[in-house]
């Protein structure tokens, strides 16, 4: 063996080490990389059997820089896991990186590592352990992150801050994985907030933070701490991390942004750094969001804002540019007024190369309309497309005028004949081709229906447009012209009465209804050629060409079109019957009515909201298909599969040559294409202006004659409109003036409106029985690393804990409480918690005093205390207008057939109360109980009563009671028992507790299936445990036995576990049906509760 070594060491002096493997790539790059590298490949695979780790380490180096390559590597892990196992730290330095490179948490021989990887983690050498910390993180399994918890845990006290920072950071990775290990490693983690060095410090903010990014409540006692840190560090990445985390905590707190104002402030004053001046303004917006409504004066802090991000758009930097967009659209929800005054420099941005930003600005100027400034805004977008560059951006424009105009059922829109001309001349300009045609459509159609003042002139200049289809349909650019006289069509017909001479307009549709139309506009022609045929006298000349047009659409290749054609047609034929028999005006009649009636815009959903009739299956066949046999399908060719041979008589086709009228539309048609397509480069004639070298001002300029006009005569123009509201701005302004100079108050500028209030309709058709909301489910994002995070609770753990001191301790833990937190977040109370006034006891001076935590209290964490109990334990049973009754639930006990349970009573009224007394009323032997001699208003006071029951056990599960006083009348109280009060505390043993379902006594058995998203396993079990005086027999795993037993002997039993879906399955047997089923329902609420 040794001489075997010894000969394998001679041979591996010759190995080529990574700097050879490097390059002999380099030197094979032209020719047979590959190659070279599948024998460098089975070289290492050769060094990979040896027995000498140092030989297997350099196979590793090179199989490392392989896979940096793109080459896979995982049929080493098992020799890597040797070199991980070395003793010399440079061995298993190459080790660890092949594993942090090559492993995953699927990786099969990670289950061989623990041991090791647990032992490189206790090493001598913080460097080792250092070295696995940082590879475990790339590679961490849910088995690994539950077995080496506990030893990165215990690094978090190690002397060396080096050990100390990294596993900080690996817990992280170790919550994601095993997400059970956040509650018993979670105190230790907070304890490192404190830390001594300013590195393991930055690695505590940083887990947390990212902690809280899927439930940041269980954080927020944590608020105290960070605010010292923010306030005293100056790490700027620390800082960053921290205010994002207190953008998270404001909405939890509302108290926690008054004293965020400040220093945040300040920090935006002092700061240079533009990444945390961008936080801070983030942090700021989403303060004064909260606490908008409580802290009127933030109006300088929304000011100091928008100047720092004025200077950040205003910066040659194009990311902070964005940045400082983006954060101004976020003001602009609630403080539009701050950056409507910017609204200049904004509209400069318009201008910038870089697209993003220009859609930013966009975005921002939507957000910044009125109806003061709509016409001005919509201005300046039109008159920027139409000199802007880019189709997708044109687009965009095109898109965000439109918005801005529709917006909240045309919100902030006066003059409606202003929005028509507005879509009318979009339809004209280059860039409103793909889907935003059928948007202008759709607005056109739009506005026609629900705003009936309009209708009369949108139906003008419909017709109008239709009269001059030829002038938009020539247009050689791409535009949604034709979209637009789909709208016109369909306006023009449906509205068909405000046309001043609808046998013009009749004629209209018939000169544009070309075959060259698009089917759908055709379709629309047809059909509202019929409408305006039926509300006209017509020539038979008219008659005849309308005729001919349809009978020329009669064989169209689209199905709508031969339909429509061929009915209309029928229905003229007919007509024209009846009117040689002299029966027209009697069918005529009959159409228009077929043709009235008022019509509705359909809801968006309404289609999903029909409800499918009964037996109707939509997936079923309406017609079977036609099985298809490849079998036949070779035998009909005849054996001719691949490479049929046709017959003589296909092979002879008679091709009919084009006559010169064709040869002549088909260039004509040629020729529109090519002048149509944006792409098609033209030729450039050698004798051309573009060649010559003389100046402009030579070149002639030649008129040109045009059939037709380049402008319709007719159409509105924006311009006259906007021009009329300027001198409508200014005539306010003189009036305005001469009101001031009488000492009037000025009107707000909110108040002002450039045209009168238009009624909009909102009438909307819907399925019988449907409502307009259709709620959607949001299941979240199943790949989401943080969502089993979300689901742990960590009140329990951050709840400071009761300590007991004497009187001078006392005073000491009192005033020390308020110096760290009255200065850093104030004395005032939560504006949502209610305060409990607590008759005061007398106690003896020895007696000692519950001291709950200082920093909790105030920042309204901890749950509201009455004598030591939680207010959430108090069910009111009875209130008045001046008594309220509560009954406290955990008090509530069951002995020799009598409940013994603590009553509070609360004044509620102005006035002082005496004699209090309570008496049950279905009492067998009812007596009557003293709670108080007198109460002032705002008192409470509780007091301890006793009620006997009647025989028969928990079925008598409510009581009445009487709560009378002096001057005022009785109030009725009804008690509702909980089944849980019956069960008294047994000890239990597991064998006994199987002899008991073995026995066969527990004869009734009921199954609840529970939801208990925000709690574990063992937080269940000690919620049942608790709530319901349940013993906790046995516990394994994800299973637990329980045991209850009422005063009288009646026994249950339970057995929870976990289902799949994250459920608790709650099995239950007893000796009485009644209390099983209770006891289950209970056991619901309370979960549901958590």
């Amino acid at each position: 063996m040794a001489l075997q070594k010894v000969k394998g060491n001679l041979e591996r002096m010759f190995d080529k080490n990574l700097t050879d493997l490097v390059r002999g790539i380099r030197n094979n790059k032209q020719e047979g990389e590959s190659k070279y590298i599948a024998q460098c490949l089975e070289e290492i695979k050769q060094e990979l059997r040896q027995y000498n780790l140092s030989v297997k380490a350099n196979a590793v180096a090179k199989l490392n820089y392989l896979q940096m390559l793109g080459y896979d590597i995982s049929w080493a892990g098992f020799n890597v896991i040797e070199v991980m196992s070395s003793t010399k730290f440079t061995e298993k330095r190459i080790g660890y990186l092949a594993a942090s490179q090559s492993f995953h948490q699927d990786t099969e021989v990670l289950m061989l590592a623990t041991n090791m990887i647990r032992k490189d983690l206790s090493s001598t050498s913080m460097y080792e352990a250092g070295l696995t910390l940082s590879s475990l993180s790339c590679f961490l399994s849910p088995d690994l992150a539950r077995d080496l918890a506990n030893d990165v845990m215990s690094l978090l006290t190690s002397t060396k801050p080096y050990l100390r920072k990294k596993g900080v950071l690996l817990l992280y990775k170790v919550f994601l994985r095993y997400p059970e290990a956040l509650r018993p490693a979670f105190p230790r983690l907070k304890e490192k907030l404190e830390d001594p060095d300013p590195g393991v410090q930055s690695a505590a903010v940083n887990v947390i933070c990212e902690l809280a990014r899927k439930n940041p409540k269980n954080y927020l006692s944590l608020a105290p701490t960070f605010f010292k840190l923010m306030t005293s560090s100056t790490n700027n990445w620390m800082l960053i991390k921290i205010i994002k985390l207190f953008g998270a905590l404001t909405p939890l707190e509302p108290r926690l942004g008054k004293k965020l104002i400040e220093p945040l402030t300040n920090l935006i004053h002092s700061t240079s750094a533009m990444s945390l001046l961008y936080e801070c303004i983030n942090t700021v917006i989403a303060v004064l969001i909260s606490i908008s409504t409580g802290m009127p004066n933030h109006a300088a802090s929304i000011q100091l804002c928008v100047q720092k991000l004025r200077i950040l758009i205003e910066d040659s930097d194009q990311n902070l540019k964005y940045l400082g967009l983006l954060a101004m659209s976020k003001i602009l929800k609630t403080n539009p007024k701050s950056v409507s005054g910017h609204k200049d420099l904004i509209m400069g941005c318009l201008d910038d190369a870089d697209e993003s930003i220009r859609l930013r600005a966009l975005d921002l100027l939507s957000g910044m309309v009125s109806k003061k400034n709509l016409m001005e805004i919509v201005k300046k977008l039109m008159t920027h497309m139409a000199k802007a560059e880019g189709t997708t951006y044109r687009d965009e424009l095109l898109g965000k005028i439109i918005q801005i105009c529709s917006q909240n059922d045309y919100q902030y829109i006066s003059n409606f004949e202003w929005y028509v001309s507005v879509l009318v001349e979009l339809s004209q300009m280059e860039g409103g081709g793909g889907g935003h045609g059928k948007i202008l459509a759709q607005q056109m159609m739009d506005v026609a229906i629900r705003v009936q003042a309009i209708r009369p002139f949108a139906t003008q200049q419909m017709a109008l447009l239709i009269d001059n289809s030829a002038v938009i349909l020539s247009r050689g650019r791409r535009n949604s012209s034709a979209e637009v006289l789909y709208a016109a069509g369909w306006v023009v017909g449906e509205f068909c009465t405000h046309l001043t001479d609808p046998g013009d307009t009749l004629q209209s549709l018939l000169r544009g209804l070309m075959p060259s139309l698009p089917p759908h506009i055709q379709a629309v022609y047809i059909q509202n050629t019929l409408k305006l045929y039926t509300q006209c006298e017509i020539s038979e000349e008219v008659e005849k060409i309308m005729m001919a047009k349809l009978e020329q659409l009669v064989g169209s290749s689209d199905l709508e079109v031969q339909e429509r054609s061929s009915a209309t047609l029928h229905l003229l034929k007919y007509m024209h019957r009846q009117k040689e028999k002299g029966e027209l005006e009697v069918v005529a009649e009959e159409i228009k009515n077929y043709f009235s009636g008022e019509l509705n815009p359909v809801a968006p959903k309404a289609q999903k909201k029909v409800p499918v009739p009964e037996g109707l299956d939509l997936d079923a066949w309406i017609n079977q298909p036609e099985e298809e046999s490849s079998d036949e399908e070779a035998d009909s060719l005849g054996g001719q599969v691949f490479v049929r041979d046709e017959p003589d008589t296909y092979k002879k086709r008679n091709v009919p040559e084009p006559t010169e009228e064709e040869l002549l539309a088909s260039r004509t048609t040629r020729l529109q294409n090519q002048t149509a397509n944006p792409h098609y480069l033209r030729d450039t004639p050698k004798v051309s202006p573009a060649r010559s070298r003389g100046s402009a001002g030579e070149i002639p300029v030649q008129a040109i004659d045009l059939d037709v006009p380049l402008h319709i005569p007719g159409l509105a123009n924006t311009d006259s409109y906007f021009n009329l509201s300027e001198t409508n701005g200014q005539e306010k302004k003189k009036s305005r003036k001469k009101k001031k100079s009488k000492k009037n108050p000025e009107p707000s500028s909110e108040e002002e409106e450039s045209g009168p209030n238009v009624f909009v309709s909102q009438n909307i058709d819907m399925p019988e029985g449907a409502s307009l909301s259709d709620v959607g489910s949001d299941g979240g994002d199943d790949d989401d690393p943080h969502r089993a995070l979300g689901n742990i609770v960590l009140d329990d753990i951050l709840d400071a804990p009761q300590v007991t001191v004497g009187k001078k301790s006392k005073k000491k833990k009192k005033s020390d409480s308020a110096d760290l937190i009255g200065a850093e977040f104030g004395g005032e109370k939560s504006p949502d918690l209610v305060e409990h006034k607590v008759h005061k006891k007398k106690k003896s001076k020895k007696s000692s005093k519950i001291v709950t935590n200082g920093e909790a209290d105030l920042l309204g964490l901890a749950s509201e205390v009455t004598n030591g109990v939680s207010k959430e334990e108090f069910i009111v049973i009875g209130q008045s207008e001046n008594l309220k009754v509560e009954l406290e639930s955990s008090s509530c006990n069951i002995s020799d057939n009598t409940l013994t349970c603590s009553i509070s009573i609360t004044n509620i009224g102005s006035r002082k109360i005496s004699n209090v007394k309570f008496s049950p009323t279905n009492n067998p032997t009812p007596v009557q109980t003293l709670l108080t001699k007198s109460l002032k208003p705002g008192a409470s006071k509780s007091k301890s009563v006793k009620v006997d029951l009647e025989e028969g056990g928990v079925k008598s599960v409510s009581i009445t009671a009487c709560l009378s006083c002096e001057g005022l009348a009785d109030l009725c109280c009804q008690i509702q028992l909980p089944f849980s009060t019956w069960l008294t505390a047994v000890d239990m043993d597991s064998e006994s507790f199987a002899e008991i379902l073995i026995g066969g006594q527990l004869a009734f058995m009921q199954a609840k299936q529970l939801t208990a998203a925000s709690l574990s396993f063992p937080s269940v079990i000690s919620k049942l445990v608790h709530n319901l005086k349940l013993v906790e027999v046995e516990c394994q795993g994800n299973t637990a036995s329980l045991f209850g037993q009422t005063c009288d002997g009646s026994r249950l039993a339970f057995l929870v576990k976990i289902v799949e879906g994250g459920g608790v399955s709650l099995e239950g047997r007893g000796e009485d049906k009644l209390l099983l089923a209770g006891i289950l329902d209970q056991a619901e609420q309370l979960i549901g509760v958590a």
